[in-house]
């Protein structure tokens, strides 16, 4: 296999990486969003899940168990959400914020009170993490000119949360256009009177897509706490719920559109950390700052208005109320 290659499956690798809790968020956005729900809180819900499943795997040694504490601390978030937005009609940017400050707060508060080891839990063992897996036949095929280095070292090799967030593309795309549900769901984000009076329940239909985000964004979370690393740190979404919030508007509210786009900012990323202390013909080292608010200045760059117009579901950010005959 030639250097070239060999560094491009190691940067096309770190991207699969770093986009999958990118693409899982998105996901989540693209449900909740769909049905009229803004949520700014993906963020707030990923640092939640990251916190719980940590501390879940690091009670249990189990990394399912710490999946699913993530996933139900998730689902809490999401629920208060639901809760402010959908029953109570309360402002839906200010209940995400809110959420937001919420999980930083006590995240750090009890990491702190717990573990007093400055907000993190304790490190995990291989058996309380998501561990790589490898795929049929990927050292037999490694030395397969190109073909095989692609399948053993950039397919294979992942843990089990990465598939799943891949998988989780086509059958989005699959829920949301090709079944009942997904139809409805569609149509209460754009004409939520036009559901009622067909005798479907908004209210019903709104809260089962902001649970639904709730479990991705669980699972995006964990995924950064018992997949990527091996246990929590303070703040340790880094802002990634927005990032991934920019890649949904980005991939104007489309599954496998914001597949792409997690993954261009997964590459950037990526890029980033391999261009580290690499000097540029020309122009030298670049300070290591710079690369890493790369990701974040395309986010501005993207919401400054260089990807066209993103026109998000009409009845989007709107609570409903029922119209009494």
């Amino acid at each position: 296999m030639t250097e070239w290659l060999a560094i491009l499956l190691q940067v096309l690798d770190s991207t699969v990486r770093l986009a999958t809790p990118l693409l899982l968020a998105a996901l989540a956005g693209l449900y909740s969003e769909r049905a009229g729900i803004f949520d700014i809180g993906l963020e707030g819900k990923m640092l939640a899940a990251a916190f719980a499943a940590g501390a879940g795997a690091a009670a249990t040694g189990s990394a399912w168990i710490g999946l699913l504490a993530g996933i139900g601390a998730s689902l809490l978030f999401a629920a208060a959400h639901g809760f402010a937005t959908i029953t109570q009609r309360g402002n839906q940017i200010v209940s995400g914020v809110a959420l937001n400050f919420v999980a930083l707060g006590l995240t750090a508060l009890l990491g702190q009170s717990w573990y007093g080891q400055g907000g993190r839990t304790p490190p995990l063992g291989n058996d309380a993490r998501f561990t790589p897996i490898e795929l049929p036949f990927a050292e037999a095929l490694s030395g397969v000119p190109v073909l095989g280095p692609i399948y053993a070292d950039l397919v294979s090799g992942h843990n089990i949360l990465v598939y799943i967030a891949f998988l989780a593309v086509p059958a989005t795309a699959w829920v949301l256009f090709r079944t009942r549900f997904g139809l409805r769901l569609r149509a209460v984000g754009e004409s939520p009177a036009a559901v009622d009076t067909a005798g479907i329940s908004v209210t019903f239909l709104r809260y089962r897509a902001v649970l639904m985000c709730g479990v991705l964004c669980g699972v995006a979370g964990s995924y950064l706490s018992i997949a990527q690393s091996a246990g929590f740190i303070r703040d340790m979404t880094a802002g990634k719920g927005f990032i991934a919030l920019a890649a949904l508007i980005f991939a104007k509210w489309l599954p496998v559109n914001a597949m792409w786009a997690c993954l261009l900012f997964g590459f950037l990323d990526a890029a980033a950390i391999r261009l580290q202390g690499t000097p540029i013909p020309g122009i030298g080292i670049i300070p290591v700052q710079a690369f890493q608010a790369a990701p974040y200045v395309l986010t501005v760059i993207l919401l400054a208005g260089f990807i066209g117009r993103a026109v998000p579901p009409k009845a989007g950010g709107i609570p409903y109320v029922k119209e009494r005959g």
